[in-house]
């Protein structure tokens, strides 16, 4: 009988790891991440492993990529000028917010607003993955005012990855910026109409929803850190490698073609279990037999575009 049961909890051992391992094998291999993807600690490299005589003789990746320049030159002056408004109008509205909310702060607040804090990264993080999930999944770059406008830089970023590393502050966060200002428009209308007692009520709400305009806000910065393997910080490579914000070996999984995973990108907090629930593949599986588009299209054509 001890046999017996010496043998049911050894088979239920084994079928534990077996679980174990399959769960937390890395969601792309080392080889895959050589194979498919740029490796952007090396720019003059475009893979490891080449595995076509194409490969050796026509970029993949990189700047010299032609889809890529081409995508690049359709950056526009009035896309750029859209960029700056929105970011001075979103700076003066953090600046007049903080304000507000730095004359309300009471000691006995602060552990709800860490709770407020910690949830508001967390729904950046998902934010960042829902909205950069559609971009590099949906649509067209020839789609009228979205495409050029909001989705160029997407299929860009794929075929280039380092581009946006040469980026300035403007042309990296303009994008981003801009879809908090209604938020913080609609926190400042209620810090000036309001009456202190209402404000009070809702006054963890309000952090929370300035904290997560916060985050959003800086989210494409961050992206930016994720692929900038020189000169960076010493504070923002001690904020990476403690998992604080998304770090630079975790965010290349995404960066392996088909680009199908890892699509948050303030964090990466919920990359892995979003992962496991196949969440993004669920979604592309209802939209697929919903409308008939097929995922990453438009992604593909123009990383075909090689010469």
């Amino acid at each position: 009988m001890d046999e017996i049961k010496v043998a049911n909890l050894g088979q239920a051992a084994s079928a534990a790891c077996s679980m174990a391992t399959n769960l937390l094998a890395p969601v792309k291999t080392e080889r895959q991440i050589y194979e498919n993807s740029m490796l952007e600690d090396d720019p003059n490299a475009n893979s490891v492993v080449s595995t076509s005589q194409e490969d050796r003789t026509v970029p993949r990746w990189g700047p010299n990529h032609k889809g890529a320049q081409e995508l690049a030159n359709l950056y526009s002056t009035g896309k750029r000028t859209q960029e700056c408004i929105c970011i001075g109008i979103c700076i003066t509205l953090i600046i007049v917010n903080s304000i507000f909310i730095l004359v309300r702060l009471r000691l006995e607040n602060l552990s709800s607003i860490a709770i407020a804090a910690f949830c508001g990264i967390v729904t950046a993080d998902f934010g960042s993955g829902l909205v950069h999930w559609a971009a590099d999944t949906w649509g067209s770059v020839e789609l009228p005012i979205l495409g050029k406008n909001f989705l160029r830089p997407f299929r860009e970023h794929h075929i280039d990855p380092t581009s946006i590393t040469r980026h300035d502050f403007i042309e990296t966060n303009g994008d981003n910026f801009m879809v908090t200002i209604p938020f913080l428009y609609k926190l400042t209308w209620d810090f000036l109409t309001l009456p202190e007692s209402e404000i009070q009520q809702k006054f963890v709400w309000t952090c929370y929803w300035f904290l997560l305009a916060i985050f959003v806000a800086m989210t494409n910065q961050i992206h930016k850190w994720s692929h900038t393997y020189f000169g960076l910080p010493s504070w923002v490579i001690w904020l990476q490698e403690h998992r604080v914000i998304l770090p630079r070996k975790h965010h290349r999984v995404h960066h392996v073609a088909p680009h199908e995973t890892y699509f948050c990108i303030t964090t990466g907090w919920l990359n892995w279990p979003l992962e496991q629930l196949r969440f993004w593949y669920i979604l592309e599986t209802i939209i697929e037999k919903a409308t008939g588009c097929k995922p990453r299209a438009d992604d593909l054509k123009w990383a075909q575009k090689r010469s």
